[in-house]
């Protein structure tokens, strides 16, 4: 079910939305006004401190690779957590920093701050996560396939 909602804008904010249609590719500005509301329902859920329920996420983060046993604690942290990562990116910027992009799914509760300990392990010098509630749910497809176990 989908309602029609009438909003007035002045020239100005109209004028910025219509250069942020432009810049994105909107459509019309319905599409441009629902993914605006989307996101700034899901910020301000995350903000009151009610993050959604089930999530993906991607969370980034630079490092020395030098710092002492850091590899492998972000390792240790990464493998047991292992039920809400997807996958991994890691690239080395020069001979002694590294950034590394994990995606993430599953809930909030549980991402949100696998997340902040990736990011607060000493030797990390930036991070940043960005969190979104997973449309229709953050569960791996179930496509009749049964997983073997590793040997």
């Amino acid at each position: 079910m989908t309602q029609r909602v009438t909003v007035t804008l002045d020239d100005d904010t109209a004028g910025a939305l219509d250069a942020f249609m432009a810049r994105r590719g909107y459509a019309n500005r319905s599409e441009a006004m629902r993914d605006l509301i989307h996101g700034g329902l899901a910020r301000a859920a995350e903000e009151a401190g009610d993050p959604p329920g089930d999530c993906v996420a991607v969370v980034s983060f630079a490092y020395d690779h030098d710092e002492r046993e850091l590899g492998r604690r972000l390792l240790d942290t990464q493998h047991a957590h292992h039920e809400i990562g997807v996958a991994t990116l890691h690239a080395h910027l020069d001979a002694h920093h590294c950034v590394e992009v994990a995606l993430l799914r599953g809930p909030a509760r549980e991402v949100r701050p696998f997340a902040e300990a990736l990011i607060a392990e000493r030797g990390v010098r930036l991070g940043r996560l960005n969190l979104m509630p997973a449309p229709g749910g953050a569960h791996r497809h179930d496509r009749g396939h049964t997983a073997e176990p590793m040997a």
